[in-house]
């Protein structure tokens, strides 16, 4: 695993979530939702383990949460634990902002 740019610059990552607190992102071969919450960043798997949706569909509750469109399912962005342990919990990754960017560890 190494750290790996997403963004060139904290403003390039700051006008992709000007309508959403969720964007997509591909980071080599997977697929990620970045997540902007309380003027942190969090990345999680972008698929619901329980039927496959992806999450960046999906809404943040004021909580940290992250949840699934579905069937609602809620996430921890910081654990990736399923709120009510209903499905497996999602796969997380360290976030790094710099200067130079945004960085995902994966």
């Amino acid at each position: 695993m190494k750290w790996i740019k997403v963004f060139d610059s904290l403003e390039v990552a700051e006008a992709h979530f000007k309508t959403s607190n969720t964007v997509k992102v591909v980071v080599g071969t997977k697929e990620l939702s970045l997540v902007r919450h309380n003027r942190e960043y969090h990345a999680v798997s972008d698929v619901c383990p329980h039927q496959f949706e992806s999450l960046s569909k999906g809404l943040i509750t004021l909580y940290g949460e992250i949840v699934c469109p579905l069937h609602h399912y809620r996430f921890n962005l910081k654990t990736g634990q399923e709120c009510q342990l209903r499905t497996k919990d999602l796969k997380t990754y360290k976030v790094s902002t710099k200067s130079s960017g945004l960085f995902v560890f994966c």
